[in-house]
């Protein structure tokens, strides 16, 4: 009957059907595999801690049968309980190695579960030759309370499959120690339907014994459903918990924060002004030279150059609005309001001019051409919110600051420098406790293209 576990294999017979009536599922099979192995790993620590407390069981089961007066001058670790207490140590010192260095096949730990139950039901049968006792003697025993224990212990593996195998081994356990009571003596089988002798004598009353399996039976089907609906809970959260790792990837951490933890449901047409400062950094002439280069050399450049773009940026507080190509718009206060952004801003400049170069370097060492990066930063009140539909949703930044930002950045090319700013984003990025390292040159109403008016500039790199 107790057929060992494996996934994918053979079951318990009985499984199926116990899983139907309780109203379970057996697995979840749309669950995906990287969200299995996650919670694999948290099933390989439970175990960790399943393989100590045996142990301590074990332990303890040891001491008490070594303190417990004995009624024969045989050695009391030569007798069956004795033996099985000691091969129990054994088995749990070799599990506890195992938890650490394998991953437990489902054979492995049904084999666990019934070597636990036999275990306790051989000391529990052992009372009665202990003590000089009848064989009803042991059904008196509040040993049996843990069979409780071990029953809820395989819980804090979060499968329902081995609650129930523990539960069920338990059940035919007990059943099978009352059997031995009733047969061993033909001619007294010690049934009795008074509940006061039963209580007061060595009688058996079978409706008590049945009420015990009711009991085992009782609390490992409420458990088992209570650990399914608990497992389905626990495989949400992972996969919750993986889809914010990979917005991650996707947005910056603090989009894909404000995603996660949203007490609303996002919807476009929410957003806050800010005063924020706008950065973009693009690479000159990269139209032409993706004409040029071979798609897969293409890619390696981008991923090369935003690999080294993109930590800065992060770095120093800013925020991967998005990728344009090969440009880039990083915000600084948007999503999260700061006291600094436009100092955070300049001195992000004053990085990615440094990596850039140290970027060149390391391309003319392998006898490649440079490349050539424009950036830009301008301060003032964006509005950040979600834009699109129900469908399709961006978190992004708007308003005349963006705008003007990449018309900046485009002017760098007029201008023949690596990166402008306009002078009130430097005078604040001063007040905001940013030191220039050198003095700024600064042009007056500057004529941007596409900007009607003029527009005070500062030149923080020349070409």
């Amino acid at each position: 009957m107790f057929a060992l576990l494996e996934p994918g294999t053979q079951t318990l017979s009985m499984l199926p059907l116990i899983y139907k009536i309780l109203g379970i599922d057996a697995a979840s099979s749309n669950v995906p595999d990287r969200v299995r192995a996650a919670i694999a790993e948290q099933q390989d620590a439970a175990e960790r801690l399943i393989a100590w407390i045996q142990f301590g069981i074990v332990v303890i089961f040891g001491f008490l049968y070594a303190i417990t007066p004995k009624t024969s001058d045989i050695d009391p670790w030569m007798t069956p309980v004795g033996m099985s207490l000691a091969a129990y140590f054994a088995f749990s010192v070799l599990r506890i190695w195992l938890a650490y260095r394998v991953r437990l096949p489902g054979w492995f730990l049904s084999l666990s579960v019934i070597a636990d139950l036999t275990l306790l039901m051989m000391l529990i049968w052992s009372f009665h030759i202990q003590y000089d006792q009848p064989a009803s003697f042991y059904l008196k025993a509040p040993t049996l309370l843990y069979v409780f224990i071990f029953i809820a212990l395989r819980a804090l593996r979060f499968e329902a499959r081995f609650v129930l195998l523990a539960g069920l081994a338990s059940a035919v356990g007990w059943l099978l120690l009352v059997g031995y009571v009733i047969t061993i003596d033909p001619r007294d089988n010690m049934i009795t339907r008074d509940y006061v002798a039963y209580m007061t004598s060595n009688t058996v009353l079978l409706g008590a014994e049945f009420d015990k399996v009711i009991s085992i039976l009782m609390v490992t089907g409420i458990l088992s459903v209570a650990l399914v609906r608990a497992r389905k809970l626990l495989e949400r959260s992972v996969i919750e918990a993986t889809a914010a790792a990979d917005l991650a990837r996707f947005f910056s951490p603090e989009i894909a924060s404000k995603i996660t933890h949203s007490d609303q449901q996002i919807r476009p047409g929410q957003g806050e002004a800010r005063e924020a400062a706008i950065l973009n950094v693009d690479i000159r002439g990269f139209t032409i030279m993706a004409n040029d280069m071979d798609p897969s050399d293409l890619i390696q450049l981008l991923y090369d150059y935003e690999s080294r773009m993109v930590p800065i940026i992060q770095a120093h507080g800013g925020n991967i609005d998005k990728f344009l190509g090969d440009g880039i718009l990083a915000t600084f206060g948007a999503v999260l309001p700061t006291d600094a952004y436009a100092a955070d801003a300049m001195r992000t400049v004053d990085a990615l001019l440094d990596a850039a170069d140290a970027w060149n370097a390391d391309r003319a060492a392998i006898g490649r051409s440079p490349i050539s990066i424009g950036m830009a930063v301008v301060t003032g009140r964006i509005i950040f919110g979600a834009v699109g539909d129900d469908t399709r949703l961006e978190y992004t930044v708007i308003g005349d600051p963006v705008n003007l930002c990449a018309k900046l950045e485009k002017h760098n090319r007029t201008a023949r420098t690596r990166a402008l700013a306009t002078y009130e984003a430097v005078e604040l990025a001063k007040r905001q406790g940013y030191v220039p390292s050198g003095i700024p040159e600064r042009q007056q109403s500057a004529a941007i293209e596409g900007v009607t008016s003029g527009v005070d500039l500062v030149v923080l790199a020349k070409r």
